[in-house]
């Protein structure tokens, strides 16, 4: 077969089967930041409880929750255990235009979570919200929090904190300025697409990063090499089933080059600070004055367990003990906590139960 009837084949392929989610048909919302972003909110109606929204990681989309490779994934768990569930795809989503230019986590604080909050609200009439938020998403809560985030009464806060503590590969990263030099070459985006019909420069990239340290777990996948170059060790494969590691591509895309430099600044910096230096999110603790519980896998490499842990102690001498929780997993590292074979077992109900004590 030529080239052409390849590229051919591969575009009339047919879609793959997608398992039906057991939690109804969603309904979809669009709507502005004071910024005028277009963000969006699929909705889950499962009952009376919450409304909880759940924010995923950097370049993932709201898929990293509803992927249906999982025997069960977590908006379904929720919708089951009678939760009004909204998952949100937040300027970083590759799911929406915003997702490839150029913005800073201030900005996701600052604009976005604040019109999320206020989207559910108006919609549901209720006087506030829970979110469930995991890496950047619970880093830019945190961060929304300490701004003055009104309307939540309860948080999760998944892998990522105030306090990020990373792992080898990525303080590598952040001590060259590897998102800095990347930037002064003119690359703006990075994307963890394969294209089916590679330019020269995407197939140097590809068989550069054949070569690149790949941590622990060793994958020839293209799309997990691709992974580990812009974040890190995002998940344990021997947690995945055969199903989700062949299609969790399918939740990630585009990462924007300025949000990744904001990253590995405060990496160097030990706690979160804005981009231009200017505001110290750690003052903020008033804000912060909400039940709040940390998440973090005992395994994770990408961002260590020492980040949730410093941050859990610095708002329990600042607040007071009685709002803060700390629950670390065992066996789990990070996106495994949300999309593993075992997760509905082993994580979902922590999570959930934490989310019960203020309903």
């Amino acid at each position: 077969m030529s080239d052409d009837e390849t590229t051919t084949a591969t575009a009339d392929a047919p879609e793959r089967e997608r398992r039906p989610l057991r939690c109804g048909d969603p309904t979809i919302y669009e709507f502005p930041t004071a910024d005028g972003v277009t963000l969006r909110l699929t909705r889950f109606e499962g009952g009376a409880k919450g409304p909880v929204i759940l924010s995923p990681g950097f370049g993932t989309s709201a898929l990293a929750y509803t992927i249906d490779t999982t025997e069960t994934n977590y908006p379904e768990y929720l919708y089951e255990h009678g939760y009004d569930v909204w998952v949100l795809d937040y300027r970083a989503s590759p799911a929406l235009p915003s997702g490839s230019t150029q913005f800073t986590l201030d900005d996701i604080a600052r604009y976005d979570y604040p019109a999320a909050v206020d989207k559910v609200r108006a919609e549901t009439g209720a006087d506030s919200v829970q979110i469930m938020a995991h890496c950047v998403g619970s880093l830019t809560m945190l961060m929304a929090l300490s701004l003055g985030l009104s309307g939540v009464r309860s948080a999760v806060a998944s892998q990522l904190t105030l306090h990020p503590r990373a792992g080898t590969l990525n303080e590598l990263r952040a001590g060259i300025y590897a998102g800095n030099i990347i930037q002064a070459l003119g690359i703006d985006t990075l994307t963890t697409e394969i294209d089916e019909d590679p330019s020269w420069f995407e197939s140097l990239y590809d068989q550069a990063l054949a070569i690149y340290p790949s941590g622990d777990e060793p994958c020839e996948s293209p799309f997990c090499r691709r992974v580990m170059f812009m974040y890190g060790e995002v998940y344990d494969h021997d947690r995945l089933n055969d199903a989700t590691h062949e299609h969790i591509e399918e939740a990630f895309g585009v990462a924007n080059m300025t949000t990744l430099r904001q990253i590995t600044k405060m990496l160097r910096e030990n706690h979160a600070v804005s981009m231009d230096g200017e505001h110290d999110y750690l003052d903020g603790t008033d804000g912060l004055r909400v039940p709040i519980a940390f998440l973090h896998g005992e395994n994770n490499r990408l961002f260590l367990p020492e980040g949730s842990a410093l941050t859990y102690e610095f708002l329990r001498e600042a607040n007071g003990p009685e709002l803060y929780s700390r629950h670390v997993i065992p066996g789990y590292s990070h996106m495994d906590c949300f999309i593993g074979m075992d997760a509905a077992r082993d994580v979902y109900p922590v999570v959930t139960a934490q989310l019960d004590l203020y309903n």
